[in-house]
């Protein structure tokens, strides 16, 4: 074998992998103080990218709530969703998964969400930081189609 095909063998290889672990994982900046003491404002996150059936009750995961209905502050979503990317007007949030489908929805969400149980394809999010943190409790369900994925690891700053 020649030098430039393996050259040309490891420049692929290369490729092949940065194209994998780009569609595999995303770095977030965490903003706010919702997630405080497990994050603070401008830590960097590594996301690996999951759908709602992957994830698990008591995750940080990274979604977005969609677009506001027309007349009303939050959840549900006017526009098709396109999975794994949030609409322009609905930011990522990094928030704890407390709940997914089949789940019992905790009491202290119970005044924004009156079901027992979480209906398929929706989820809850609480912010660790509760006095900072616009999550499940003013914003009701989170939508699958917003869940980019699950924090696996805190980035050196």
């Amino acid at each position: 074998m020649t030098v430039a095909r393996v050259a040309g063998a490891l420049l692929a290889t290369s490729i092949a992998a940065g194209w994998w672990l780009h569609r595999r994982f995303v770095v977030v900046t965490v903003l706010g103080e919702s997630m405080v003491p497990t994050f603070a404002h401008g830590d960097r996150v590594l996301v690996r990218r999951v759908r709602l059936a992957r994830a698990r009750a008591g995750d940080v995961v990274v979604a977005a709530w969609g677009v506001p209905e027309p007349g009303g502050p939050f959840p549900r979503t006017i526009e098709k969703p396109t999975p794994g990317r949030p609409s322009t007007l609905a930011p990522w949030m990094v928030k704890r998964l407390v709940a997914g489908p089949g789940d019992a929805v905790p009491e202290v969400v119970r005044p924004t969400v009156p079901d027992r149980e979480v209906p398929p394809g929706r989820f809850l999010l609480l912010g660790d930081n509760v006095a900072a943190s616009a999550d499940s409790r003013v914003r009701g369900y989170a939508h699958a189609e917003y869940l980019l994925g699950v924090v696996v690891s805190r980035l050196p700053r």
